[in-house]
């Protein structure tokens, strides 16, 4: 498969690294914003050619995927050009920065010939898959679910300290992965009664820290707190169910009592999420991850924005 990868920043090159292990794909055209470290990244990664303009790569027949790593207010007008072009895509996190987009896309994506997947790793991994599984098979019955998530971001750099030029989004971005890691392990179609709060913000950055909390259908109380200021990385979800505690920590799954359940696994290891979007195409089927699926993590969200906009809570 001919690949077309549109961003050359630091989640592009685990794309790259993940695609190492996936046979049969052919880095074809790389699309940047900016033209030096756009031809330094396709020299790196031996991709035929570069280009500034989309539109350009995504009319060359030869493309069969099209990976989007933009920043992020991109995402959505690029995804759009991708399946309009009937196009497979394989879209970073966030699928869009508000529900309404959202909602587009994913329409869009049933009317598209492509096949489209909705980067949301947490569910590919290891240990939150294996607490979902719990969950579903009624192993384990949720009493509430804590997320925290933190890094260093006073500098907008990403994290292998390269300078940023955008600005990253703390709810849209980093805030829809542990929102749908909850409703996805909680078995979910929506999340009731959500308040967000956000931080002092930062004089060029904006928002650099929020609060937020819902519930889960039956009143599982989920609370996510979130922070670019933080001095330690941190990724934590913690399980808190009538069974067993679990908690998953950058990559390791423990239990109530800090023992090891699932070992250590890369949390940014895009490999298992990569595979599945490929295999996905090969066998003409909707992948683990789509647009619709999404849509619920979409809502609370746009709720959450309701809720620090007003300072009220958004049912």
């Amino acid at each position: 498969m001919n690949l077309c990868l549109v961003g050359y920043g630091a989640i592009a090159q685990k794309h790259m690294e993940a695609f190492t292990h996936i046979d049969g794909i052919h880095p074809r055209v790389l699309v940047g914003r900016r033209p030096e470290p756009t031809k330094a990244f396709a020299d790196t990664w031996h991709f035929d050619r570069y280009t500034l303009d989309i539109d350009e790569a995504l009319a060359d027949d030869a493309v069969d995927i099209v990976v989007v790593t933009s920043p992020n207010a991109m995402h959505f007008a690029q995804a759009c050009k991708v399946l309009e072009a009937g196009k497979h895509l394989l879209l970073e996190i966030p699928m869009a920065m508000n529900l309404a987009d959202a909602r587009h896309v994913t329409a869009l994506s049933h009317r598209s010939g492509g096949r489209f997947m909705v980067c949301h790793t947490l569910r590919t991994m290891p240990g939150p898959a294996e607490v979902q599984r719990r969950v579903a098979a009624g192993e384990l019955h949720l009493h509430s679910i804590v997320c925290s998530f933190g890094v260093m971001r006073r500098s907008n750099t990403t994290w292998t300290g390269a300078e940023r030029s955008w600005t990253d989004n703390i709810l849209w971005h980093h805030g829809a992965h542990l929102v749908d890691l909850s409703l996805w392990v909680g078995g979910a179609a929506q999340g009731e009664n959500v308040y967000c709060r956000y931080g002092p913000p930062h004089p060029r950055q904006g928002n650099m820290d929020l609060s937020m909390s819902f519930a889960l259908p039956g009143g599982v109380p989920v609370t996510i707190t979130e922070s670019y200021n933080i001095t330690t990385f941190r990724w934590r979800a913690l399980f808190i169910g009538e069974e067993a505690t679990l908690e998953y920590r950058e990559g390791t799954l423990f239990d109530g009592d800090d023992n090891i359940v699932l070992p250590h696994h890369d949390y940014i290891d895009l490999t298992m999420q990569n595979r599945e979007f490929i295999a996905a195409v090969q066998e003409e089927r909707d992948p683990a991850i789509t647009g619709e699926s999404i849509l619920p993590a979409m809502e609370v969200l746009s709720k959450a924005q309701q809720s620090a906009d007003s300072g009220g809570v958004v049912a």
